[in-house]
């Protein structure tokens, strides 16, 4: 069990948490608009079936519940660290397919790609926090994308897209985990604790 935290650990943690979450809140809603965005634009069926993507952590976890603060925020941050490079290589993939024709559609995915980065560092500022050391960038990210055909891409696109959505409801659940109250300490759960 970890040691009680200091009630300016405790503020510190929830005020990250609740701004982490709003963040999470913000992003999903543009993902969603980026997805339809995204779905016209290329031509697809919303409800195409897409297998999942490889280097993407899926967002649903069996036994949620049992996952200590510390996993919870390194699997986040994983994710978001994977979703950085694949946002990337879509947004390198755009502008090699259209270039300048649908500069709308590539000022989204930027603007996407953004929050992501910036919600990954503020998983790092959270593992800081609770003196975790926050892993390097050469453990987490996805293996090197196979050259893909142009059909292949705009479904991995959609399956990035899709499941960058489920990851911010996830954070977003995540971070309210660890944002409650300890009933023992008043503060929040240590994030070596099971909630």
């Amino acid at each position: 069990m970890a040691a009680p935290d200091s009630p300016s650990t405790a503020l510190r943690r929830r005020d990250l948490c609740s701004r982490g979450i709003r963040l999470a809140g913000k992003m999903r809603a543009d993902v969603v608009d980026l997805l339809d965005t995204y779905v016209e634009q290329q031509g697809l069926d919303a409800s195409a079936s897409v297998a999942a993507v490889e280097g993407v952590p899926l967002a649903a976890v069996e036994r949620w519940d049992e996952q200590t603060g510390t996993q919870r925020l390194l699997e986040n941050l994983a994710a978001y660290r994977a979703f950085r490079a694949l946002l990337a290589q879509m947004l390198e993939e755009q502008r090699e397919q259209l270039g300048e024709a649908d500069a709308g559609l590539g000022r989204a995915l930027a603007a996407v790609l953004l929050q992501v980065s910036a919600f990954a560092y503020h998983l790092e500022e959270l593992l800081r926090l609770e003196s975790r050391g926050v892993p390097s960038e050469e453990e987490d990210g996805p293996p090197p994308l196979p050259r893909l055909s142009l059909f292949e891409q705009k479904l991995r696109g959609l399956g990035v897209l899709r499941e960058l959505a489920q990851w911010a409801v996830r954070s977003a659940r995540d971070l309210r985990q660890l944002a409650k109250p300890s009933p023992a300490t008043g503060t929040g759960p240590g994030l070596a604790e099971s909630p």
